[in-house]
C-alpha cells in the first residue's frame, strides 16, 4: 500500500480548469506547488507562534515540530486527508493554570504529552470500534460545554497579564484584527491574526519612536519604564541553529488538568476530516481513527522534545477552499518551510519580541473565539438546553471552568478549573440521563453530524410536522 507521495500533474501543471480541483493524488508544477505551501504556512503563523508564546514554549521548536507533525500525519492516512499540524490553541489555557500551580516548562509538555497518548488511543479505539463510541462517550452538548470553559477560562489571562502592559495598543490591535476578521476577503480573512500581530507590531514601535518608553507592567508584572517593542534579542540571535529542547516531567496535578482537552482535540479532528471528505468528494469516514492517531503521535513526538502539542488546522483548509487545490504535494511543501524556520534562531526572538499590548489585544479575540466554538457545536447540532438534563451539567460545569472553582481533595491534591469542570460535565450528563425520566431522554445528534456512513442509515427520522408536508429526500 503507497504512503500517498506520488502524484501525477494535473492538467498542464499551472492552472486547473474552471470548476476543476486538484485532487490529494495530484499536483501542479513544482514551483507553483512550493508556492501554495508556502501559503499554507502563512495561513497557519498566525495562531502557530501565538500558542507557544502564550504558553511559554519555544516558537522555533513549535514551528518545525508543526512541519515534522505534518509530515507523520500525512504518511499515517497515506495521503488521502490533506491538512496541516499546528500548535493548537486549546493547551493555551491549560498551560496558563499549570503555571499558575508553579509548574515550569517541563510540567506543561509533561502533561500535554500525557494527553497525546490519550489522543493516540482514542484514535485505534475509533479504528477498531467505530465513531459510534465518540458519539455515544462526547455527546454535542458535552463537547460544547468543554471547548466553552477551556475558552473562557483564560480570560482573566488576557485581563491580568497582557492587557495591563499596554492598553492602548491592545485596543488598536484588537480593533484592526477584528476588522480585519470581519471585513477583508478570502485568503487574508483567514490570516487576520496573523495581520494583527503584524499591524500591533508596527504601532508599537511607532509609538517607541514618538512617545518614548511606557510606564506600566512588563511581562513579570512589575512596573517599570520599558520600550512596548524590544528587539535586542533579534540583534543577538544566529540566523543558523537548533532550537531549545528540554525533557518534560510528569505531576499528576498537570495531568489531570490537560486531559480534559482531549474532548476539543478529538471534536476538532472529526470535524476537519469530515470537512476535507466533503470538499475533496472522498468519503474519509475510514480514516477517522488513523488521523486522531496520527494526531496524537506527532502531538506526543513534539512535547517529548520541549515542544507545544499539535491539532489539524481550520485556516489551512479554508485556504484549500479558496484555492480548490487538495494535493498533499503542498503540505510536504508547507512541512519543508516550517522545518527551515524552526532552524533560524532569528525567526525566534523576531516572535518573542511580540509586545504584550499586542497579545493583549490578540487574545481578546482569540480566547473568546475557543470559547464561542463551545456555543457554535450547540447550535449545530440543535442542543436543547431548556431540558435539564443538558442544561444543570452544562451550568455547573461552565460556571466551576470559568470561575475557578476548586475541590481540595487532600492536602497536595486539587482539582479545580478545566480539569473539575469538565468532570462535573462529562460525569453529571452520563448520570443524569441514567436517572432521568424517559420523557428527558431526547435522541442525541451526533457529535459531528454526517461524518460516518452510518448516520443515514441508522439515526431515527422525526416525523414531519402535521401541518406541513414532508420534504422530499435527496436522490442519491
Amino acid at each position: 500500500m503507497g504512503l500517498g507521495v506520488r502524484w501525477t500533474v494535473h492538467g498542464d501543471g499551472r492552472t486547473p480548469a474552471p470548476g476543476a480541483v486538484v485532487r490529494p493524488d495530484e499536483r501542479l508544477s513544482w514551483p507553483r506547488t512550493a508556492g501554495l505551501g508556502a501559503q499554507h504556512v502563512v495561513a497557519m503563523f498566525g495562531a502557530s507562534f501565538v500558542a507557544p508564546v502564550l504558553m511559554g514554549l519555544d516558537p522555533n521548536l513549535a514551528i518545525m515540530m508543526s512541519g515534522v507533525s505534518t509530515v507523520i500525519f500525512l504518511l499515517a492516512t497515506r495521503g488521502r486527508v490533506p491538512s496541516y499540524l499546528g500548535c493548537s490553541l486549546s493547551f493555551v489555557g491549560v498551560a496558563a493554570v499549570i503555571r499558575a500551580q508553579g509548574g515550569t516548562s517541563a510540567t506543561v509538555t509533561g502533561a500535554v504529552l500525557v494527553v497525546g497518548v490519550a489522543l493516540f488511543l482514542v484514535g485505534v479505539a475509533v479504528q477498531r470500534f467505530g465513531a459510534r463510541i465518540i458519539h455515544a462517550a462526547m455527546p454535542p452538548v458535552v463537547t460544547g460545554a468543554v471547548v466553552m470553559l477551556i475558552g473562557f477560562n483564560l480570560a482573566p489571562v488576557t485581563a491580568s497579564t497582557y492587557w495591563p502592559q499596554d492598553q492602548w495598543v491592545a485596543l488598536l490591535t484588537m480593533l484592526f484584527t477584528g476588522l480585519a476578521v470581519v471585513c477583508l476577503r478570502g485568503f487574508w480573512s483567514r490570516i487576520a491574526i496573523f495581520l494583527g500581530l503584524v499591524f500591533g507590531y508596527g504601532i508599537s514601535w511607532v509609538l517607541d519612536l514618538v512617545f518614548g518608553k511606557i510606564h506600566s507592567a512588563n511581562s513579570a508584572g512589575q512596573i517599570t519604564d520599558h520600550w512596548r517593542l524590544d528587539l535586542s534579542g533579534v540583534g543577538k540571535a544566529e540566523w543558523i541553529g537548533l532550537p531549545s529542547f528540554h525533557a518534560p516531567s510528569f505531576q499528576w496535578s498537570a495531568i489531570l488538568v490537560a486531559l480534559p482537552v482531549v474532548i476539543a482535540l478529538v471534536a476538532e479532528n472529526a470535524g476537519h476530516v469530515k470537512a476535507v471528505g466533503e470538499m475533496t468528494g472522498d468519503p474519509l469516514d475510514d480514516k477517522l481513527g488513523t488521523a486522531i492517531s496520527a494526531d496524537g503521535v506527532g502531538s506526543v513526538l513534539s512535547t517529548a522534545l520541549g515542544g507545544p502539542p499539535n491539532t489539524t488546522y481550520s485556516e489551512n483548509i479554508g485556504v484549500m477552499a479558496a484555492t480548490r487545490v487538495y494535493s498533499t504535494a503542498a503540505y510536504w511543501a508547507a512541512a519543508g518551510f516550517a522545518l527551515l524556520f524552526g532552524l533560524c534562531p532569528k525567526f525566534g526572538a523576531v516572535v518573542a519580541a511580540i509586545p504584550g499590548g499586542v497579545l493583549g489585544g490578540i487574545t481578546v479575540i482569540l480566547y473568546g473565539m475557543i470559547g464561542l466554538l463551545g456555543a457554535q457545536i450547540w447550535v449545530h447540532n440543535k442542543v436543547d438546553l431548556r431540558n435539564p438534563l443538558n442544561l444543570v451539567p452544562v451550568a455547573a460545569g461552565v460556571i466551576i471552568g470559568i470561575g475557578g472553582v476548586s475541590l481540595k481533595i487532600s492536602e497536595n491534591f486539587e482539582l479545580g478549573g478545566i480539569a473539575l469542570g469538565t468532570i462535573v460535565v462529562l460525569s453529571g450528563y452520563h448520570v443524569l440521563r441514567a436517572l432521568a425520566p424517559a420523557h428527558l431522554k431526547q435522541q442525541e445528534p451526533l457529535l459531528d453530524e454526517g461524518t460516518s456512513a452510518y448516520d443515514e442509515e441508522d439515526a431515527p427520522r422525526e416525523p414531519s410536522a402535521p401541518d406541513r408536508p414532508e420534504k422530499p429526500r435527496p436522490t442519491e
